[in-house]
């Protein structure tokens, strides 16, 4: 070997040796001198607070037959953010040649540009491998998933299913490390096990909106799931009772955005209260039977003595589980086509109640100082250039003669209770009818309950206009339920437990109890009396004089009510019939009162 060479071959190796030993001069000084200095400024896993929801408590009957709890549901949801985070992680690890594939779409060549357009093009195959995806279809989900992204990042997963089985649940669970971003938990889910059962009073929940996560709850958490909310019924009088307490836990995640860890304790999501109805499933379930038969029609049972409605019915009506989840466009359309309304409570909406009111046309006789006196039907009664005609009149240009009160009540006598309306005067006629709730809500705690029509008062002056006069036929038309009068099925039925009852009228109570589970009794089963006709003129004779002419008007020859009779029951009744359109149709609102 030549010397020259063998010279520059020792200065070569003495160059590496010291460069070999600054080497682990380096590393000795970064990863032992300055080791502490380093691992602080690494990057720690970061806590991340999650809120849970309340379960939201059960709704029974009064024998605690469920009718509104919950089931045990499977959940897959998407943070969107972690998606977005795995989707830069491999593409900066990605070669080449897996870069264009994951920048378009290998199909179409279209660019890969949004979120959505990152799930459909990674988390849906892989949703697909292990058949867990559902149909997807980008138009419908594209401004979901992007506004949902933009609005809460990973603060607040997106849902992409609730129908998840037991087993669909476990493959997610197996395979998380394949699904960034893809959790499932499982939720409770609301559900009617009697279907379309009370749904009137039951009402519907609706889920949670993004756009109502509170301020406070915004610095407290980092991912947010709300409660859903009633929007009807009981679910939404009863809602601050069935909410239950929300739930938190903190989760650790790595710079890479993945749950590591879950530290600390963890506040479990708690029971809401339980919310005791009146009713009687059982006679709801006969009640709406029959009532079909009907086709379009209401019905209100309730207890006399205590105020207690044991089913209250409304037909037709609709399944409450068909908006859980959110309702499809097909079926709410098929809802909304049907003219006979079945979302409206029919025994809470105000119609012409005809004869049925000539019973409290003859309380508020006594209460204004008449007896019950004879008064004769001459066939009809002359307002001016207006006849107002009895029923015989009009049907056999006939007339009743000289009637008792309890005769007027058992043949339905109108220009009796005419006469007694004009003696008692439009003032008489109005504070009465006021003292017995029709015109006004009647408390009941169900929402949308209409006040219905009373001609004379404050609010049908208003809307008349101001010195308008209640005239005396339109006196002549309240006693009988006709011109602009309007009541419900509820108030009329409320007001007839006072005369069955001996003149104690009370509340309308659906809400029996609510109970929690860990603070017991939160509304306690007590009856609420609202007036007692004894101490405002009326006595129990005269309301026993009343009950007879119900009594004569079922079950005595002349009762126009004889075809409610019953062959081992005793009954009082009256009917009433009114006329009215529907849909430019003629045709009349047939009523029925009994106890």
């Amino acid at each position: 070997m030549e010397p020259g060479y063998r010279f520059r071959l020792y200065l070569l190796t003495a160059v590496i040796l010291v460069g070999y030993g600054a080497l682990v001069s380096r590393l000795f000084t970064f990863q032992i001198e300055r080791q502490d200095e380093f691992l602080a400024n690494m990057p720690s896993p970061t806590e991340v607070s999650v809120r849970d929801p309340g379960v939201r408590g059960e709704i029974v009957d009064r024998n605690n037959i469920p009718l509104a709890t919950n089931l045990r549901n499977y959940e897959m949801s998407f943070n969107l953010e972690e998606i977005h985070n795995a989707y830069r992680r491999m593409k900066r690890e990605a070669t080449e040649e897996e870069l264009a594939a994951l920048e378009v779409y290998p199909e179409t060549g279209k660019e890969i540009v949004s979120i959505t357009d990152i799930v459909n093009r990674i988390t849906i195959p892989a949703l697909k491998k292990l058949d867990l995806a559902k149909p997807f279809n980008e138009r419908d989900y594209k401004r979901e998933f992007d506004v949902h992204y933009l609005t809460n990042r990973g603060h607040v997963p997106y849902i992409y299913r609730h129908d998840l089985t037991f087993e669909q649940f476990a493959r997610v669970a197996e395979n998380s490390s394949e699904l960034p971003g893809v959790s499932v938990k499982t939720t409770p889910e609301r559900i009617y096990p009697y279907g379309s059962l009370a749904s009137h009073i039951l009402g519907k929940v609706k889920g949670w909106n993004n756009d109502a996560i509170p301020e406070d709850a915004k610095k407290r958490f980092d991912y947010y799931t709300g409660d859903s909310r009633g929007i009807e019924g009981i679910e939404a009088t009863m809602d601050e009772f069935l909410r239950g307490y929300e739930g938190a836990r903190v989760m650790l995640k790595d710079i890479k955005g993945n749950t590591v860890d879950l530290p600390g304790e963890q506040k479990l999501p708690g029971q809401g209260s339980t919310v005791e109805l009146t009713i009687d499933a059982r006679i709801q379930m006969l009640t709406e039977k029959v009532l079909r038969r009907a086709g379009r029609a209401a019905a209100v049972v309730m207890d006399v003595n205590t105020g207690e409605i044991i089913s209250m019915a409304s037909v037709p009506d609709f399944d409450p589980n068909d908006f859980i989840p959110p309702v499809s466009s097909e079926t709410l359309k098929a809802y909304n086509k049907n003219k006979a309304g079945p979302f409206t409570n029919k025994a809470m909406s105000p119609f012409a109640p005809g004869s049925t009111f000539k019973i409290p046309t003859a309380v508020a006789g006594f209460m204004n100082g008449m007896d019950g006196p004879k008064l004769v039907c001459d066939g009809y009664v002359q307002y001016g250039k207006h006849s107002a005609g009895c029923w015989i009149y009009n049907m056999f240009d006939g007339k009743h003669g000289p009637l008792s009160l309890e005769e007027a009540i058992q043949q339905s006598c109108n220009p009796y209770f005419y006469k007694m309306a004009n003696q008692i005067g439009g003032a008489g006629m109005v504070k009465s009818f006021s003292l017995f709730g029709f015109g006004n809500q009647t408390g009941i705690r169900l929402p949308s309950e209409k006040k219905g029509i009373l001609p004379g008062s404050r609010d049908w002056t208003r809307k008349k206009g101001f010195g308008t006069p209640f005239t005396p036929v339109e006196q002549a038309f309240l006693s009988i339920g006709q011109g602009e009068t309007a009541a419900t099925p509820l108030q009329i039925c409320n007001f007839l437990c006072a005369v069955a009852n001996g003149g104690r009228m009370y509340e309308p109570r659906i809400v029996k109890q609510v109970v929690h589970p860990a603070n017991g009794v939160l509304i306690e089963d007590q009856p609420n009396l609202r007036i007692d006709l004894l101490q405002h003129g009326v006595t129990e004779e005269q309301l026993a004089r009343i009950r007879k002419g119900m009594y004569m008007a079922v079950n005595e020859q002349k009762g126009t009510g004889k075809r409610s009779a019953l062959p081992n029951v005793s009954i009082c009744g009256k009917t009433g019939t009114a006329q009215t359109t529907i849909d430019g149709v003629a045709t009349h609102n047939a009523w029925t009162i009994a106890f």
